[in-house]
């Protein structure tokens, strides 16, 4: 789908979708307690409905209603290859889950999947007694257990999600698992959601420093509500800054993902911020230049790249080379669109550095089907003196199925 963003005067409120971090971990935890759980407020996008159906594809059971009620406990190996479609997450949590069966299961996805590096992973799994097999490390990848625990390693510095499988199929294993992570664990506030939600579905967890200890207790079902997604409400809240102002509504301010510093960044960046009671309003100030870690926070680069197109000055975005293994290589995709758009800015090996003159130019963006490259370079419509054109612009669906319609309702031109 080609369309044409032309920004405009932005005014109104947003309600953000569900957190599609949590709404993968509850649909994985829901399938592994033993009983019936309730998942409220889960987003139904392309990324979280291949977990689902791999969920039934090892024998949950799944009522879709107000709700989303899965019957697990019971799980079986999948009689046929599971497709995890262009969801990273899925295919690297249910890696791990698959490694519970002593039957050979395989898991692959979409062209831009099969680019994802498995390695780490695989590597820790094999520690532990599992046989593992895939072309260079990327899918497809097919395991065999029984993962039966005890001792292994993993090295954190590519991508939390790793760690995140480890961990979760840990209780369901025959001995208890111990996991130390080496070199610097990169994204930390996720691996934070991932343990707090296991404990929610009654795991044990101990945590020292870079080691976890998990006892082989099994899950309890539970009913269990997702929060509001900051790395989608960065989104409307950087439209606030360039273009505001927008409030933006349901969201838990306490949250563990870490996205919420996007209220932080937009404050460092001089736009205007009121956050409490669940809600954030951001409307326009003088955006300033900064220099900014985003190591613990790599959704937000693209959106924060944007934001800072529109300061005056120089600034740089560091810390986070794990970004070069997301859906693109986002150091060099966000780079690429900012460069499309007539900003000069230029890759760093873990990050960039943007040389901001106020306004962008706007322009044609190739964004490699990247959902939160798509949703960024709309949102620099704001702060264009032309339209911003993209192709593949449905691509917002894996993680934000409402964004068009928000940004229509919040003054967004576009056709």
């Amino acid at each position: 789908m080609r369309m044409t963003f032309r920004g405009g005067d932005a005014k109104g409120i947003v309600y953000p979708p569900a957190s599609k971090s949590h709404t993968h971990r509850a649909f994985f935890l829901g399938a592994m307690a033993d009983g019936v759980s309730e998942i409220s407020n889960p987003l139904m996008a392309d990324d979280t409905m291949s977990t689902l159906k791999s969920c039934e594809a090892m024998g949950a059971e799944v009522d879709i209603g107000d709700a989303v009620r899965i019957k697990g406990g019971n799980l079986r190996a999948p009689s046929h290859e599971i497709d995890a479609g262009n969801s990273g997450t899925t295919l690297r949590i249910l890696t791990g889950l698959l490694s519970m069966f002593d039957t050979e299961c395989t898991v692959t996805g979409d062209a831009s999947l099969k680019t994802r590096p498995m390695g780490p992973l695989l590597d820790a799994l094999r520690l532990m007694g599992v046989e593992c097999t895939s072309a260079d490390n990327r899918p497809p990848v097919t395991v065999k257990g029984p993962n039966r625990g005890g001792s292994t390693e993993i090295d954190g510095s590519k991508s939390s999600q790793f760690v995140t499988s480890l961990l979760m199929v840990s209780p369901m294993l025959e001995k208890d698992a111990s996991i130390s992570i080496r070199g610097k664990l990169v994204s930390k506030p996720y691996i934070d959601v991932t343990v707090s939600m296991m404990r929610d579905f009654g795991a044990t967890v101990e945590e020292d420093r870079n080691h976890y200890n998990v006892r082989n207790t099994g899950y309890k079902p539970a009913k269990y509500t997702v929060p509001s997604d900051f790395s989608s409400a960065a989104f409307p809240l950087v439209a606030g800054a360039l273009g505001g102002p927008i409030t933006v509504k349901g969201m838990d301010l306490s949250d563990l993902s870490g996205d919420g510093r996007i209220i932080d960044i937009l404050r460092q960046c001089g736009a205007r911020v009121d956050a409490g009671d669940g809600e954030v309003t951001v409307s326009r100030g003088d955006i300033t230049p900064v220099n900014l870690d985003l190591g613990a926070n790599p959704d937000l680069f693209p959106v924060t790249a944007v934001l800072l197109s529109a300061a005056v000055g120089t600034s740089r975005i560091y810390g986070a080379p794990q970004l070069r293994l997301k859906e693109s290589d986002r150091i060099e995709s966000t780079v690429a669109m900012l460069n499309d758009l007539g900003v000069m800015a230029e890759e760093t090996d873990d990050g960039c550095v943007i040389h901001g003159k106020g306004v962008i130019s706007g322009g044609e963006v190739d964004n490699r089907g990247d959902h939160r490259i798509m949703m960024a370079a709309a949102i620099a419509s704001f702060a264009s003196n032309n339209p911003i054109i993209m192709d593949d612009a449905e691509c917002h669906g894996i993680s934000y199925p409402g964004f068009i319609d928000d940004m229509r309702r919040v003054g967004m031109r576009m056709d």
